[in-house]
């Protein structure tokens, strides 16, 4: 699929700046995003006060009704399990490493299928920058070679779907130096909503050059920032 096929489906860009096919993301690093990192639609399950899974409204009140009734479904001895045996009819739940609440055996399949799928609901609001170069432009029979010049485009997923305003400032006097707006929204392979899109500054990284800029993504929906990845702009073009 060429990149103009592909562009198509990443976020429309609401400002002067083109749409760009997502570039692959580096390995997200595990850590504890704080609060409110549910994407629209999903809440903590709060199976226990530090349980930060993201699930369905339903799926929290049932983790809460649940724990409501542990003790009435236990059967201390039961099958040689100890004193958190469950009655006939009740398995552990196992939404977490301890957790011997007993519950309905679809209760902990939901649970199980809530852990592998925590990571795509949540905000954290991943930003990578990676680069584009232009291609050449053509007016019928006439073209003209592009300018071999690397550009920098920025990436994100786990965003929710919708608006996603992005920046580029400089370190120094944190003045706004491009900025736009994309739309993101699902695409094969990454978590959340997720865009990329292309800017019109060149991209001057190099071993001997340290940053001087940072870029940062702000979600609309949630009013959640990304962290600041840094860039090196303002580099002379010959």
């Amino acid at each position: 699929m060429d990149i103009t096929a592909r562009a198509a489906l990443v976020g429309t860009v609401m400002m002067t700046a083109a749409v760009a096919v997502l570039a692959t993301a580096p390995s997200a690093a595990a850590e504890d995003f704080g609060p409110d990192t549910c994407r629209q639609g999903y809440v903590w399950r709060e199976a226990r006060p530090s349980d930060h899974v993201c699930v369905t409204p339903a799926t929290r009140d049932r983790a809460r009704y649940d724990n409501g009734r542990a003790a009435s479904r236990r059967d201390p001895g039961h099958g040689g399990y100890g004193p958190y045996a469950c009655k006939e009819g009740y398995v552990w739940r196992e939404a977490f490493s301890g957790d011997v609440v007993c519950v309905e055996p679809a209760t902990r399949s939901q649970a199980r299928q809530d852990n592998q799928l925590a990571d795509s609901r949540k905000v954290s609001a991943r930003l990578w920058k990676t680069r584009w170069f232009a291609a050449p432009r053509c007016d019928g029979d006439t073209c003209t070679a592009p300018d071999g010049i690397a550009r920098i485009q920025l990436n994100g997923d786990h965003y929710n779907y919708g608006q996603v305003r992005v920046f580029v400032r400089r370190n120094s006097d944190n003045r706004l130096l491009w900025s736009a707006t994309a739309t993101a929204r699902a695409q094969q392979g990454y978590a959340g909503g997720a865009f990329g899109i292309r800017t019109n500054l060149n991209d001057c990284s190099r071993r001997d050059r340290r940053p001087n800029g940072y870029a940062q993504a702000y979600d609309v929906v949630s009013g959640r920032w990304s962290a600041r990845t840094p860039v090196t702009i303002g580099c002379a073009v010959l």
